[in-house]
């Protein structure tokens, strides 16, 4: 499956574990939620990358005491008509400040590309090499947005009033 990531396709640094096979010492690993919450002190204190795939029916404050140590949320997308994990995404950056990696995985659409930016994810877990190609393409194809959100950009309103409150050279 390819993986974008800053507009450029990628190799996934993470490997995924399944729930009952053995953690490899070293090296980054993604694991399930379930996996995670059933033993997540002693994972989080693990030294190595630690990436959780985190469904779409889970509330992300679960998380929260263990944000700072996460490199990867991995937030599920089962149907493309399904959206809760763009909100997922902008509470973990908005509001919990989460600073890691934030992948869309499952049926991650092109035409949904540009508001997955904006809602804060950085990478995409993308299932055909065409979409992967034109994520890629797309990362740059915006620079200005009207609605705040959880990418970090500021919006056309506050570009604008930042320009005009810039000192004449």
């Amino acid at each position: 499956m390819p993986l974008v990531k800053n507009g450029a396709i990628v190799a996934d640094a993470f490997v995924s574990v399944a729930d009952d096979a053995e953690l490899p010492a070293g090296g980054a690993v993604l694991i399930s939620a379930a996996r995670f919450l059933a033993d997540a002190e002693a994972l989080a204190t693990r030294n190595a990358p630690l990436g959780v795939i985190w469904p779409n029916n889970r509330d992300v404050a679960e998380l929260k005491p263990w944000l700072d140590r996460l490199s990867l949320i991995a937030l599920v997308f089962p149907t493309f008509k399904d959206g809760r994990a763009h909100s997922q995404a902008r509470r973990l950056r908005e509001i919990y400040g989460f600073g890691g990696e934030l992948r869309a995985t499952g049926q991650v659409l092109r035409d949904q590309f540009t508001f997955l930016l904006r809602n804060g994810f950085d990478a995409f877990a993308v299932t055909k090499e065409a979409d992967a190609q034109a994520f890629g393409e797309a990362t740059h194809r915006y620079t200005e947005f009207y609605q705040p959100t959880g990418d970090g950009h500021l919006s056309a309103l506050q570009l604008r009033r930042k320009r005009h409150k810039a000192p004449a050279g």
